[in-house]
């Protein structure tokens, strides 16, 4: 029974732990059922480009531009679909699959009326994002970003990252590869992912990157803390009972 002075200190250490990330979890759980909703997607200058009429009399034949883009590049293509960009209709081709918009894609973009190819760089990146945007505010930087995306943590794409100069610090992040805006962030939206990442746990540390959600090593750890945590209250639970300590 010598140990069991070590076996209480313990179970109420590991009590500390709990109850502090608990507190964090009742917190931030409060802060999201209170917050306001709208501000906290940091769309509040987002705005949804008008689609034009498209001339499809000028529409040059979708296996025209497959056979383009296998001779020039050799890449395979997985799908070929029509959009519109900058008010001007684009086939969209994919090369690279992913499950889901945010997850590694490889497209490419071919003008729909004339097939010439189209990259975005930053001044195609500049027109789409005032396009998306409904401020007054000027550019005030642009630059190439690739993952880890610190507004879009789940984001696994290389983009452009469009910032403008108003009250709220707005970013417009475009993907490189379709154009696809993937959002839109601001200070409102920052302050909130500040709640998600202590809500997760989503703390970043032992050499990993944060992830934007519970998929984290903190979690996994924590989740260990809370069975070691119930092992040694049940243990205490028995010695105590052994000890003839509780009475009915």
């Amino acid at each position: 029974m010598s140990k069991f002075p070590s076996l209480a200190k313990l179970h109420k250490w590991l009590a500390v732990l709990v109850f502090i990330q608990v507190v964090i979890w009742l917190g931030t759980g409060l802060f999201f059922n209170l917050m306001d909703h709208d501000k906290a997607r940091g769309n509040q200058y987002r705005t949804q480009p008008a689609k034009v009429e498209v001339d499809s009399s000028r529409l040059i034949e979708p296996k025209q531009v497959l056979t383009q883009i296998e001779k020039g590049s050799k890449q395979t293509v997985n799908s070929i679909k029509l959009i519109q960009l900058l008010n001007t209709p684009y086939y969209l081709v994919n090369h690279y699959q992913g499950l889901y918009k945010h997850f590694f894609n490889q497209h490419s973009l071919v003008n729909a009326y004339s097939g010439q190819e189209l990259v975005i760089d930053d001044g195609i990146a500049k027109q789409i994002a005032e396009q998306s945007y409904s401020g007054n505010a000027v550019i005030s930087k642009i630059q190439r970003l690739t993952p880890p995306i610190e507004d879009f943590l789940k984001e696994q794409n290389p983009v452009w990252q469009v910032n403008f100069a108003d009250e709220m610090n707005t970013s417009v992040y475009i993907e490189i590869s379709s154009g696809r805006v993937v959002g839109h962030s601001n200070d409102d939206k920052r302050f909130v992912d500040l709640f998600f990442m202590l809500h997760f746990m989503d703390y970043g540390l032992f050499g990993q990157n944060r992830t934007g959600g519970f998929n984290n090593l903190q979690i996994v750890l924590f989740a260990h803390l809370m069975l070691l945590f119930c092992c040694t209250g049940i243990v205490w639970v028995i010695r105590l009972w052994r000890k003839g300590q509780y009475r009915v």
